[in-house]
């Protein structure tokens, strides 16, 4: 990172304008939803509905395709500010990026013009199909295939933990197209629900980010044009990684958004709470907790801003400083949520209220778009080069 990565953002008046707005719709159209979201395990169309009319359910996509053409930034704060109300709601921007990015990154100008713009235009969602049950942190050693077939390519295999499965209409799909060459023989591809072939299983029951379904997809025989390929053959894997470069910031921002909004209610809640004839608040023990966890929330949020500016700007040290930000600011959130859970006592343990909620989402932050222990592994190797 040298000493030149903190200088890289600066927020403007259109930032802050944007965190306004966002929180406005998130406190009035999505928080009253996020606790019936989550008991119910439903996705949640009123945050869906919401975001969409207002142009924040995609807003990274480059205006050539009809998008917002937001920067790194700006979709960090509408993800951050969703995610201080609902987590899960929070995926529908999120994943609308990961799911897109490869196709923005290395996607021909017409496959392109056919995927992003409907999701652009709030008619479609997209997510990304890398993970399998057997190919996690190791996923080249994924074991879906496609083989070229006339003009058509042909999947066969099994994705796993694919966030909001059944909802979106396209899947970024990576599979094994040259199963001589490894991480070099695997390759990207866009694959519609209407696919012959294609199929999404049943809903995971998780901790957490419960309003967001995850579910395997199932590829037998799924047939799909040829130019449906994402890049040139056996580039599925570097594609897959740059995309996580320009994504692992939007899962800090995740983290962050969660932190503040236990913090949030912590305090409000320790400002009324009475024991021993004074306000919880006035006990510096919790003074000390407070304080804490804003310190944390402040760094960490500046850190995923650094690491959305460094993708943008093609900063060299991007993978290292996503890295960071992603890892960094969910270790935040988990301790955050569980000092906020403490705060509350007894009430913070029930459904009454929303921290237990919030400790159960923080915990995934920890755990997709690349463990925190591999996140450590990359920081390491970039450092050690």
């Amino acid at each position: 990172m040298g000493n030149n990565a903190a200088g890289l953002y600066a927020l403007t008046e259109e930032h802050e304008a944007i965190r306004e707005a966002v929180r406005d719709i998130a406190e009035r159209e999505i928080a009253p939803y996020a606790a019936e979201v989550d008991a119910d395990s439903r996705f949640p169309v009123e945050a869906q509905k919401a975001l969409t009319a207002a142009g924040f359910h995609a807003t990274h996509i480059p205006e050539a395709y009809g998008g917002e053409g937001a920067d790194a930034i700006a979709t960090c704060i509408v993800i951050e500010e969703v995610a201080r109300v609902d987590a899960s709601a929070s995926l529908i921007p999120a994943v609308n990026k990961l799911g897109s990015m490869p196709v923005i990154l290395a996607g021909s100008e017409d496959l392109k013009q056919r995927v992003l713009r409907p999701i652009a235009a709030g008619e479609a969602m997209i997510s990304y199909g890398l993970s399998e049950r057997e190919a996690g942190s190791d996923a080249a050693a994924m074991r879906t295939r496609a083989r070229l077939d006339g003009d058509s390519w042909v999947l066969n295999g099994t994705k796993a933990w694919i966030t909001n499965s059944g909802i979106s209409e396209w899947y970024t799909v990576m599979a094994v197209t040259d199963p001589e060459k490894g991480a070099n023989g695997i390759s990207a591809f866009a694959v519609h629900r209407d696919d012959p072939g294609f199929a999404v299983g049943p809903k995971e029951r998780k901790m957490g980010i419960k309003g967001s379904p995850t579910c395997e997809l199932y590829f037998t025989d799924c047939t799909i044009p040829a130019d449906r390929i994402v890049g040139e053959p056996g580039t599925g894997f570097k594609t897959a990684l740059r995309t996580l470069d320009f994504t692992r910031p939007t899962i800090g921002a995740q983290a962050v958004g969660i932190a503040q909004g236990a913090l949030d209610a912590a305090v409000a809640y320790v400002r009324e709470r009475k024991q021993f004839g004074k306000a919880v608040a006035e006990f510096q023990g919790v003074q000390f907790m407070l304080a804490d966890m804003e310190m944390r929330i402040e760094a960490a949020r500046h850190l995923v801003y650094v690491a959305a500016a460094a993708g943008e700007q093609g900063h060299p040290d991007v993978t290292r400083v996503s890295a960071s930000a992603k890892a960094f600011a969910s270790d935040v959130a988990m301790q955050v949520t569980t000092d906020a859970v403490q705060l509350f006592g007894g009430a913070g343990y029930t459904q009454d209220f929303p921290v237990e909620r919030m400790m159960r989402d923080a915990k995934i932050t920890q755990i997709y778009e690349g463990t925190n222990q591999i996140q450590r592994m990359v920081i390491a190797r970039s450092l050690l080069r």
